[in-house]
């Protein structure tokens, strides 16, 4: 069970926004890695997606995840894109984040890398929101040394934040 937790890298975005919060250089000496994303995004609707690519790549991917959203309900759903989390966009309560958690447990073995995600959109009423749970596969041996997040439309907003930590099992 890992047991501790060391912050590698964080990145708060500044006025005027950003395309993405790039994590990059991650060295290989811990067991797994954590994420923890509040992002808000600047496009026009209500929410979006929060995506990743691992070591600049955005293929050879494939996730099943569970998604609540307004009054919906979608119980398994599989994709092959880059997906990782929910985003609270312009039209949606104003200063509201999500909160996105990913976890890449064993990310420097030279097996394929799984991941886990649990996002929720925040909006503060009772449209436009979502939350998600995923599990994915990264299908690809290397060690994971770079990972960036990007809306699926428009920026990051200003006071978007991410944080890396490294989790040692010592």
């Amino acid at each position: 069970m890992p047991n501790t937790f060391e912050l590698i890298a964080s990145s708060t975005v500044g006025s005027g926004g950003a395309a993405s919060i790039d994590f990059t250089s991650i060295p290989s000496t811990f067991t797994d890695l954590a994420v923890y994303i509040a992002v808000r995004g600047s496009a026009s609707a209500g929410r979006g997606y929060v995506n990743a690519s691992i070591n600049g790549v955005t293929t050879n991917r494939t996730w099943r995840w569970l998604v609540g959203y307004d009054s919906n309900l979608v119980s398994s759903a599989s994709g092959t894109n880059d997906t990782f989390g929910s985003i609270p966009c312009a039209t949606a309560t104003a200063s509201t984040f999500s909160n996105v958690m990913g976890y890449f447990p064993n990310y420097a073995s030279s097996n394929n890398k799984s991941f886990s995600v649990d996002s929720t959109a925040e909006n503060n009423s009772a449209s436009t929101w979502m939350n998600f749970l995923l599990a994915g596969l990264w299908s690809n041996s290397s060690a994971i040394s770079s990972l960036s997040f990007y809306p699926d439309s428009g920026t990051f907003v200003q006071y978007s934040t991410a944080y890396l930590y490294g989790v040692k099992n010592a």
